[in-house]
């Protein structure tokens, strides 16, 4: 067996009402002065107002910046900076999806580094730890809230680049379901497929391990199980097991990679600023297309847990299952097609190029060209 390396260096603690003790941990950890990083759907939804109230009967005083957006930029990361530097905070709170905790640990890389966002990035670019951060994930979707990756929009090129070191991952997650009871189906269905997408590419990817390999499995099946219910909004249990399905799915591809799927949509999302959650989706079944004839035993295992009837199945036929369910449940989630999402065929070759250069290339499980992502970028859009 191969040696390997597993990290988690963030606390975690899953259970209703579980945000409510953000007051208790903040004094824990001997800070007196957050800022709390948001966006201002969560704060008119009243999900932070709720959370702000156990501050303030704790007196505790706060700042919140709520400008973050979705696929957040480079100069966001320098506005919340600037916020954080004039009100002398000493700690972050991230309460939201991806876009909240990714701008949260670049600003806290800021406040304990300096210089710009886009000096620090790539791989392990970080010297030491960044201050103290809680993420509140309120979507099931993101795993950002246990990941060691911020991906931040360099607005110059147009271009989602990521950040990746232990350095930069949150202190403690509180999970919560209570948070994601009353998510809107569209919502749900993008960041379950984005979930979906970080276990499956966790998974299958160059990097994985016996540990990663465990909690990816895993988190395919409970995502697989859920995501239907969850996205009709007839089970509050559906919605909780896929914000667990979506925390074990982050701990799985944080301590492997992602792959294909993430060079491309981030790609998309750099150029054209189409929701994370939503790329993945889109492209999900198309990459498995390419990638599953490099490990079909690994494929098989995805249609198993996916929930495809294989047994009796060759290896190769169970892999191809796995990416006719993927499909169908894009279909039964009326998730949009390439073309729909705006996407222009003269801008192709351009996704393609970008995807190439994105820093998981190297993971993905079958080798990958440009050319190749051209040809799946045009299988996609052709559909």
């Amino acid at each position: 067996m191969n040696a390997f390396e597993f990290v988690l260096p963030t606390r975690i603690v899953f259970g209703e009402g579980v945000s409510e003790n953000l007051a208790d941990e903040i004094k824990k950890m001997g800070h007196a002065r957050p800022m709390i990083i948001t966006d201002k759907g969560l704060i008119n939804a009243g999900i932070v107002p709720k959370i702000t109230a156990a501050l303030e009967k704790a007196n505790i005083t706060y700042k919140i910046f709520d400008s973050i957006e979705p696929n957040p930029r480079d100069i966001t990361v320098e506005k919340a900076w600037e916020m954080a530097k004039e009100s002398e905070v000493d700690m972050l709170v991230a309460i939201g999806g991806g876009s909240s905790m990714d701008t949260a640990k670049a600003v806290g890389l800021l406040m304990t580094h300096g210089g710009t966002v886009n000096d620090y990035e790539g791989l392990d670019q970080v010297q030491r730890p960044i201050c103290d951060l809680i993420a509140i994930p309120t979507t099931v979707g993101t795993g950002s809230e246990v990941t060691f990756w911020s991906v931040i929009t360099d607005t110059k090129r147009h271009f989602k680049m990521s950040i990746g070191s232990p350095l930069i991952a949150a202190k403690l997650a509180l999970v919560d379901p209570v948070l994601v009871e009353s998510l809107p189906p569209s919502m749900i269905a993008a960041t379950g497929m984005d979930a979906l997408t970080h276990a499956i590419e966790g998974y299958t990817c160059k990097a994985a391990e016996p540990i990663t390999d465990a909690c990816g499995i895993y988190a395919i099946q409970m995502i697989a199980e859920n995501i239907r219910s969850a996205v009709k909004g007839t089970s509050k249990e559906a919605n909780a097991n896929m914000l667990l399905g979506s925390l074990i799915a982050g701990i799985c591809f944080g301590n492997s990679d992602i792959a294909g799927v993430h060079c491309m949509g981030e790609a998309l999302g750099g150029l054209y600023d189409t929701p994370h959650g939503v790329a993945m989706a889109v492209l999900l079944p198309y990459v498995m297309e390419y990638n599953h004839s490099a490990d079909y035993e690994k494929f098989a295992c995805v249609a198993k847990a996916l929930g495809e009837k294989v047994d009796g199945m060759d290896a190769e036929t169970a892999a191809r299952a796995a990416v006719k369910a993927v499909h169908q449940l894009n279909k039964d989630l009326n998730i949009p097609s390439l073309k729909d999402l705006g996407t222009k065929a003269e801008d192709l070759p351009e996704l393609a190029k970008r995807a190439s250069m994105n820093v998981s290339v190297e993971s993905n499980p079958r080798a990958v060209t440009e050319a190749d992502f051209l040809d799946i970028f045009q299988n996609a859009y052709q559909q």
